[in-house]
């Protein structure tokens, strides 16, 4: 039978009102966005500003803690049990004031704030701010192995916050301001106002659409401008510039990115079983303050420039005044006031932490190479660039904002290619040997653990991977008993990426999308067993 094509007219008309009804959606985002640009604008003023003061306090508290250790030197017998006292007593009183106040404020905060953005949870923009400044102000000025990066990236968000309740926007701006004053937060902590954007659609938002882009660009310059206005221009790191390495160095390259991935797993599993050993003392917050802080005052007396943020120790091992022999025993050090100082609960990032152990792994790899293969041209300083991005990208799994990140701070663009394959080839051996990205894994095991259940907004979205061997491989989706509130809403296979149906059959390297209820998020351990296996 002839199907009966309609009148000329009709489709000519039925076109005419879709191409005029995209034109109206058209012109709705984009006074949407002019809308939202202003907004964005003032949130990069405030979070510069907030990161200028920061920055500035933790300068004169690590101006301080330096005098208190030269003057504790000099009374000799009783300095160093005074050392330990003092440093004691100061990070527990960090730890406490964060937990009594505003547990959200504990860490890095970035866990909170991709809480926040997913709708998991709520913030209290009030409380995060004050709590997080005096906090991490205590602590990092104590001398506690943290940066002032990740609380600088959740004061921004307070602010993007603190922004949105002032000024009447919709709740989907209100996430878009939060996420953007999250990295202007960044991009003032490091001097990097692309990093900043970056780290915002690769990490926070995982949304690349027109709106995030804007808002977060202009915030993330913003911000910037104000740092370099009100403190300075230079880099963060000063850096000699490195000739282009020749391409024969590149497998050396490739053995540091195998490292740092290597490393980066450690770090991540280490971090995760230290929190799970400090949470026994989670109703005595004073006392697992405390006892970093006594750890704290040892270190301090013998090596105090491996305290706090480590800018002075990542700035002696850019420059290549670290010994060899030294440079193991400094990594290991460092690992662990890190280790300690995070899972105590105090307020402070791993941002910076991670990028000494990044520069010394670096530099390590760099002067042995230089040892075993005297042919290969290329500068040790150069791997304790790269070791940075590279331990960034094994760490937290965000390669792209680890290489511009680490091309802000050290303007040093002709490694490029060097970073690119350390940070690729860091990222695929993580991948590999199947770890979680950090922040992922401190937000999953917050929401396990109950911490703050009665604020959950949504559900929580997964990604996981099938694993050979794993209990549900070979299954259809009809013949497995997922927990109850969980669902799986796509799957990645190869270059692929459907929504499944009940005949779909699990297997080995399928990327599966789960949804999963906020009151079955206690199930989320027996979820990843069956797919990912032991």
């Amino acid at each position: 039978m002839l199907a009966v094509a309609e009148p000329p007219d009709l489709q000519t008309s039925d076109s005419k009102r879709e191409v005029r009804r995209e034109l109206r959606n058209f012109a709705r985002r984009q006074e949407r966005r002019r809308h939202l640009l202003p907004r964005a604008l003032l949130v990069g003023l405030i979070a510069g500003l907030v990161a200028v003061l920061f920055r500035r306090t933790l300068d004169v508290a690590d101006v301080w803690r330096n005098a208190f250790f030269t003057a504790a030197h000099a009374m000799r017998t009783w300095g160093l049990p005074l050392a330990i006292v003092t440093c004691a007593l100061i990070a527990g009183l960090a730890v406490w004031l964060v937990r009594r106040f505003a547990p959200e404020a504990s860490g890095s905060g970035i866990p909170q704030v991709k809480a926040v953005l997913h709708r998991l949870r709520s913030m209290d923009w009030r409380r995060v701010l004050v709590v997080k400044f005096i906090g991490g102000t205590l602590g990092i000025g104590t001398g506690l192995a943290l940066g002032r990066e990740g609380p600088t990236v959740q004061m921004g968000a307070a602010v993007g916050q603190m922004i949105s309740r002032w000024l009447r926007v919709t709740p989907r701006e209100r996430l878009t301001l939060i996420a953007a004053g999250a990295g202007a937060g960044l991009a003032a902590a490091f001097n990097a106002p692309l990093a900043g954007v970056i780290f915002v659609l690769e990490e926070l938002r995982r949304d690349f659409s027109p709106g995030i882009l804007t808002a977060g660009f202009v915030a993330s310059v913003t911000a910037d401008l104000v740092t370099r206005f009100l403190i300075d221009q230079t880099p963060v790191f000063h850096v000699a510039s490195s000739p282009v390495p020749a391409l024969s160095s590149l497998p050396l390259f490739v053995v540091l990115g195998l490292a740092a991935g290597l490393v980066g797993v450690c770090f991540n599993r280490g971090l995760l079983g230290t929190l799970n050993v400090f949470s026994r003392l989670r109703e005595w917050p004073f006392v697992a303050g405390s006892l970093v802080g006594a750890a704290v005052g040892i270190t301090g007396w013998y090596l105090p420039d491996v305290l706090g943020g480590g800018g002075a120790i990542v700035q002696q091992t850019l420059a290549g005044k670290v010994a060899l022999t030294a440079l193991p025993a400094l990594l290991l050090i460092r690992f662990a006031l890190t280790m300690g100082s995070y899972s105590s609960g105090a307020a402070g990032g791993i941002f910076a932490p991670l990028l000494v152990i990044g520069a010394q792994l670096g530099l390590m790899i760099g002067l042995v190479g230089q040892q075993w293969f005297p042919a290969i041209q290329a500068q040790p300083v150069a791997f304790a660039v790269v070791g940075m991005g590279a331990l960034f990208a094994a760490i937290v799994r965000a390669p792209l904002t680890g290489i511009v990140l680490i091309l802000e701070m050290t303007e040093n663009y002709s490694l490029m290619l060097p970073l690119l394959v350390a940070c690729f080839v860091a990222y695929l051996f993580a991948d590999v040997l199947r770890d979680q990205p950090i922040y992922e894994a401190l937000l999953e095991r917050d929401l396990i653990r109950g911490q703050e259940m009665t604020e959950l907004e949504g559900p929580l979205v997964i990604d996981l991977s099938v694993g050979p061997g794993a209990p549900f491989v070979g299954r259809r989706l009809d013949e497995i008993s997922l927990p109850t509130g969980c669902l799986i809403v796509s799957i990645q296979r190869g270059l692929r990426n459907d929504v499944p149906s009940r005949d779909t059959v699990l297997r080995p390297g399928d990327r599966v999308t789960v949804v999963i209820a906020a009151t079955a998020a206690e199930s989320l351990p027996l979820l990843r067993e069956c797919l990912e296996g032991s």
